[in-house]
C-alpha cells in the first residue's frame, strides 16, 4: 500500500520537494522532535499529576538549591577558560575580566536558546571586535572554543559510557542498546588528537582557515577545562535529585550527556522537552518520575534561566552607568559594543517573560494565596487578569522579535506589557515569584530605550525560522503543560462556562483559546500584508529624490545612484536610501546606505526585510568598517575586498622628494601646451557630443567595455549632472573627468576618467594633481581614489582561504588585472588607506554571491569573462 501510494504521487510534486533546501526544512524537523518528546514524555508520565512534580518541587532544600547555584557559578568560570585558551592560542592580549563578561554574556544567551553560531557567537563577536580583535581573531577563537567544546564532551562521554554504560530503551529504535561502543569511539577521536598534537606540524584547514596544531600543553588544558565545564553541568542537576536515589554520579553523568547531546542534535532551542524526555527515558524505571521533572524544573532555572537574568540586568545597570558617567569602568570594558549587544539580550528576556504567563497560565494557581486574595479582590478580577496575562504572554512572544530588530514600537508595548504582567500576575494568583522576574525584566528594559530607535510597522517585520519554531515550541508546550496538569479533570462543554474561585481548568481553557486566537490574527495578518516592492528601474522623480540626498551627503559614491543601472529603497522620510542591484538571487547594496546615521540604520534592516520576503541573499558591497556592526546585526559574512585610497587635501602639495614624478608630469604637460579647467553643469551639456567620440574613442584603444554597478558609464542624462574637469592641448579637449562633489565639503573625487589616443604622457597624472589642487583651493578635506581590490590581504597561513587567494592575486595577477600596479600608482599620491568590505551569507553561498557582483558589475555574463 505505502509503495503504491508513493508511486502515485505527482512527479511535480517529488520535483518540488527535492527543490526545497535543507534549510528549510529544519525548523520543522526540530519542531517535530519537540511534538515527538512530548508524547513520549506524556506516555511515561501518564500514572502520575502535575500536584506530584510542584510537591516535590516545594519541598526541594534550599541547600541543595544553593549548592546547585554554586555549581552553576563555578561552571560559567569554567566557560570563560573556552575563550581564555583560544586567546592565548592567537597570540593576543585581552584581560582576563572582559574574556569573563564576553563568556558570560555569550555562553548565558547560547544555552539558553540553543543554535550557539546564530545566537552567542555573535554576542561575542560584537564585544571582542570592540576591544582590537579583527573578524579573523574572532572566528579562530569561535572554531577553537567550539572544537574545544566537543573535545571535552568526547573525553568525559568517552569515560562514561565505558566505565558506566547506559541502557538505551528499545523504543527510541537506535542501532545500539549500549553507547559503549560510541565511547570508544570517542576516546579514540581524543587519543588521535593528542597525539597528532606530538606527531602532526603542518597546519590543519578548516572552512577555508589554517589553524597550527597546538603543542600538547595546550590539548590537555582543551581536555581539562571542557571536561570540567561538562561535569559542572551535570553536577548542578545531580545536586537537585533526591539524595536517597543513590545513582552513582558517574552513570548518571553518562546519561546527562546521552540526553544533552540529544538535545543539541535535535536542534530545539536549549534542547527544551527533548534532554527532559531523554533523561526520563535513560535513568532507571523505578525512579520516581515527578520528582525528576521537578528537579530538572529547578535546573533551567538556575543553570540557564538565572545567567541570562544577570547577563540582562548587568547590560540595564551599563546603560544607567553610562548615562551618570560618561567614562565608567562598566562603560569601558563593553569597549563601545553594548549597543549591539543590549537588543539581542532584551530580545530573549522579553520572549522568556512571555512564556512564563504562558506557563503561568497553563497551571494551577496555589490554592492559600486564592484563598487569601478572594478577600481582596472580585472573582470576575481574578478571572480577567488570568485571561489577560496569557494575553500578555504571546503578545510578548512576538514582540520579542521586534525587540531583536531594534523597533521602538515594540520597546513601547514591551514596557506596558511588561508592567501590566507584574500587576495582572499578582492579581491571578498572587504570584510574587513571577512578578518579580518580570520587574527584574522590566528594570533591564527601561534604560535602554536609546538602542530601540527604528520606526518601522511592526507588523511589516518578517518572520524567520528560528523565531517561528521558538514561539511554535513555547505555545504547543504550554498547553501540553495544561493538559498534563488538569488531566484528572473530566471534560465537559460545561465547563468553559465555569467560573469558581479554584477553576482552575475552566480558566486555562479559556486562555488557551484566547492565547491561540492571537496567534492566528498574528499570522493571518502576515498573509494579508501588502506585497513587497518589486525592483524596478528607479523613476526620474526617484533620481532627482536620490540627487537631493546625494549632495548632502558627504562620500561621493552616493552619486552613482543617478546612473539608473540599481534600484532605490528610501527611507519613510526621504532622507536615506538604499541602492541596489539584483543577480537571481543576490540582491546587493552598493555601499553603505545614503543617508544620516539613524536613517541609515533603520534602512539596513528595512533592505534585509524586503530580501527576505523575496527569499534572497541580502549583501552589501564595499562598505566601510565604521558600520560592520550594523551588517553583523544581520548575521552576516565580513570579508574584506581591499583598500580605499584617500588624500588628505589640507595638506596636499608638490613640495617634497617624493612628489618629484607629479611636478615632472604637471610640467611636462604645461610644457606641451595643456591646460587645466573645471566647466559648470551648465556647461556641460554642451561638451557632451565632443566627450563621447574621447570616450568611445578610449574604449577602442583599451579594447574593453563599459562597467557598471560599482562605476558609471557614458550616460549622457547621467553626466549632464555633474561638473566637468577638462585638460585642454591648444583648442581640443585630450582628456576629462566628471566631478563628485561631497556634501560639507568633506570629499571631491571622480567617476569617467577618459583620455585621447594623443593625449601627452602623464596626462592622468596632470589631470589628478590639478584636481587635488582644485578641491583644495575650493575647501574640501579629501580626495578619493578609489579602491584597491585585493590590496590589505593577509598571506599568512592562518588567515582565512579567501584572504590568501586574494592576496595570491595581488601579488601574481598582472596577467589578468595590475592589482599591485594600481595600489602603487595611487601610493604616489601619499593616501590614507581605509578597508573596504563585502558583507553576505558565508558558507557555499559566498562563490554564487562572488559570481552575481562580478555580472553586476560587468553588465552581464559576457562581460566576466571578456574585456
Amino acid at each position: 500500500m505505502a509503495e503504491k501510494v508513493l508511486s502515485t504521487s505527482p512527479p511535480g510534486f517529488r520535483s518540488a520537494l527535492r527543490k526545497i533546501p535543507l534549510s528549510r526544512l529544519t525548523p520543522w524537523l526540530s519542531l517535530a522532535f519537540f511534538v515527538l518528546a512530548l508524547w513520549l514524555l506524556h506516555g511515561e508520565l501518564k500514572d502520575f499529576r502535575y500536584r506530584d512534580v510542584i510537591r516535590f518541587f516545594d519541598q526541594l532544600p534550599a541547600s541543595r538549591v544553593l549548592l546547585a547555584v554554586g555549581f552553576t557559578l563555578a561552571g560559567y568560570f569554567a566557560l570563560t577558560g573556552y575563550d581564555t585558551l583560544a586567546i592565548r592560542y592567537i597570540g593576543k592580549e585581552v584581560s582576563y575580566w572582559k574574556i569573563a563578561l564576553a563568556s558570560f554574556a555569550g555562553y548565558a544567551f547560547s544555552n539558553t536558546l540553543g543554535m550557539p553560531l546564530f545566537t552567542g557567537t555573535p554576542l561575542r563577536a560584537r564585544l571582542y571586535s570592540g576591544w582590537g580583535l579583527t573578524a579573523l581573531d574572532i572566528a579562530r577563537i569561535v572554531v577553537l572554543s567550539y572544537f574545544t567544546f566537543w573535545l571535552g564532551f568526547f573525553s568525559l562521554a568517552g569515560v562514561a559510557f565505558l566505565l558506566e554504560p547506559i541502557a538505551v530503551p528499545a523504543r527510541l529504535h537506535l542501532p545500539i542498546s549500549s553507547p559503549w561502543p560510541l565511547g570508544l569511539l570517542f576516546l579514540g577521536i581524543v587519543v588521535a588528537y593528542l597525539a597528532a598534537t606530538v606527531l602532526r606540524r603542518r597546519p590543519v584547514a578548516v572552512k577555508g582557515m589554517e589553524f597550527a596544531i597546538p603543542r600538547l600543553s595546550m590539548a590537555l588544558l582543551q581536555v581539562g577545562v571542557a571536561s570540567l565545564d561538562w561535569s559542572l553541568a551535570g553536577a548542578v542537576l545531580y545536586v537537585l535529585l533526591p539524595p536517597d536515589w543513590h545513582i552513582g554520579f558517574f552513570h548518571f553523568l553518562g546519561v546527562f550527556l546521552f540526553a544533552q547531546v540529544a538535545g543539541l542534535l535535535s536542534n530545539v532551542p536549549g534542547g527544551l522537552g527533548v534532554f527532559e524526555t531523554m533523561m526520563v527515558l535513560l535513568l532507571p524505571p523505578e525512579l520516581p518520575r515527578p520528582q525528576l521533572l521537578a528537579a530538572m524544573v529547578a535546573y533551567r532555572a538556575v543553570y540557564y534561566f538565572l545567567p541570562l537574568m544577570l547577563a540582562a540586568v548587568s547590560l540595564g545597570v551599563h546603560e544607567v552607568v553610562r548615562r551618570r558617567q560618561q567614562v565608567g569602568r562598566l562603560a569601558r570594558m563593553f569597549g563601545g559594543r553594548a549597543p549591539d549587544v543590549v537588543p539581542q539580550i532584551l530580545a530573549v528576556t522579553t520572549f522568556l517573560g512571555g512564556a512564563i504567563l504562558l506557563v503561568s497560565g497553563a497551571t494551577p494557581a496555589v490554592h492559600s494565596r486564592l484563598s487569601w486574595l478572594k478577600d481582596a479582590l472580585p472573582l470576575s478580577v481574578i478571572e480577567i487578569s488570568h485571561f489577560l496575562g496569557s494575553l500578555a504572554g504571546v503578545l510578548l512572544l512576538f514582540l520579542a522579535i521586534g525587540l531583536q530588530r531594534r523597533l521602538d514600537a515594540a520597546y513601547q508595548l514591551t514596557v506596558g506589557l511588561l508592567a501590566s504582567g507584574i500587576v495582572l500576575s499578582l492579581a491571578k494568583g498572587l504570584d510574587y515569584e513571577e512578578a518579580a522576574v518580570l520587574a527584574v525584566m522590566l528594570a533591564a528594559l527601561l534604560p535602554c530605550h536609546r538602542h530601540f530607535f527604528r520606526k518601522a510597522s511592526l507588523t511589516a517585520e518578517p518572520f524567520t525560522p528560528g523565531w517561528s519554531l521558538a514561539i511554535s515550541i513555547v505555545l504547543l508546550g504550554s498547553v501540553w503543560l495544561g493538559f498534563f496538569a488538569y488531566k484528572h479533570v473530566d471534560y465537559s462543554r460545561d465547563l468553559w462556562w465555569h467560573f469558581t474561585l479554584f477553576g482552575n481548568a475552566p480558566r486555562f481553557l479559556r486562555a488557551s483559546v484566547g492565547v491561540v486566537a492571537v496567534a492566528l490574527g498574528v499570522a493571518v495578518s502576515r498573509l494579508l500584508r501588502p506585497a513587497p516592492m518589486e525592483p524596478s528601474t528607479p523613476t526620474p522623480e526617484e533620481l532627482e529624490k536620490a540627487a537631493a540626498v546625494a549632495a548632502i551627503y558627504p562620500r561621493t559614491y552616493a552619486w552613482l545612484a543617478l546612473i539608473g543601472d540599481k534600484q532605490l529603497l528610501f527611507h519613510d522620510s526621504g532622507n536615506a536610501f538604499v541602492m541596489f542591484g539584483v543577480e537571481r538571487k543576490t540582491w546587493v547594496s552598493m555601499g553603505d546606505p545614503v543617508g544620516p546615521d539613524k536613517e541609515r540604520a533603520e534602512l539596513v534592516w528595512k533592505f534585509r526585510e524586503l530580501v527576505d520576503r523575496h527569499g534572497g541573499w541580502t549583501c552589501f558591497y564595499q562598505v566601510n568598517d565604521k558600520s560592520l556592526h550594523l551588517y553583523a546585526d544581520l548575521g552576516l559574512t565580513l570579508i574584506k575586498l581591499g583598500e580605499e585610497a584617500r588624500v588628505p587635501l589640507t595638506t596636499f602639495s608638490l613640495a617634497g622628494s617624493s612628489r618629484k614624478k607629479l611636478r615632472w608630469a604637471q610640467r611636462k604637460c604645461t610644457e606641451e601646451g595643456c591646460r587645466f579647467e573645471v566647466v559648470s553643469v551648465e556647461q556641460t551639456q554642451a561638451l557632451l557630443p565632443e566627450l563621447e567620440r574621447i570616450s568611445d574613442e578610449w574604449l577602442e584603444h583599451k579594447n574593453t567595455r563599459e562597467k557598471a554597478f560599482s562605476l558609471g558609464y557614458f550616460d549622457q542624462e547621467y553626466l549632464r549632472r555633474f561638473p566637468m574637469a577638462l585638460i585642454y592641448r591648444g583648442d581640443h579637449i585630450v582628456a576629462f573627468a566628471n566631478l563628485w562633489l561631497g556634501g560639507e565639503k568633506d570629499e571631491i573625487s571622480i567617476d569617467l576618467m577618459r583620455h585621447t589616443a594623443d593625449a601627452p604622457t602623464g596626462v592622468m597624472d596632470y589631470l589628478f594633481v590639478e584636481l587635488m589642487l582644485h578641491g583644495k583651493e575650493l575647501g574640501y578635506r579629501w580626495f578619493n581614489l578609489g579602491m584597491a581590490p585585493l590590496a590589505g590581504l593577509e598571506a599568512r597561513t592562518i588567515a582565512p582561504l579567501w584572504s590568501r587567494l586574494g592576496a595570491m592575486v595581488f601579488r601574481h595577477g598582472e596577467h589578468f588585472y595590475n592589482f599591485q600596479g594600481l595600489r602603487q600608482y595611487k601610493d604616489k599620491f601619499e593616501p590614507v588607506w581605509e578597508s573596504r568590505y563585502l558583507a553576505c551569507p558565508g558558507g557555499l553561498a559566498l562563490p554564487r554571491v562572488l559570481g552575481d557582483i562580478a555580472t553586476l558589475i560587468s553588465r552581464g555574463f559576457r562581460g566576466v569573462v571578456a574585456k
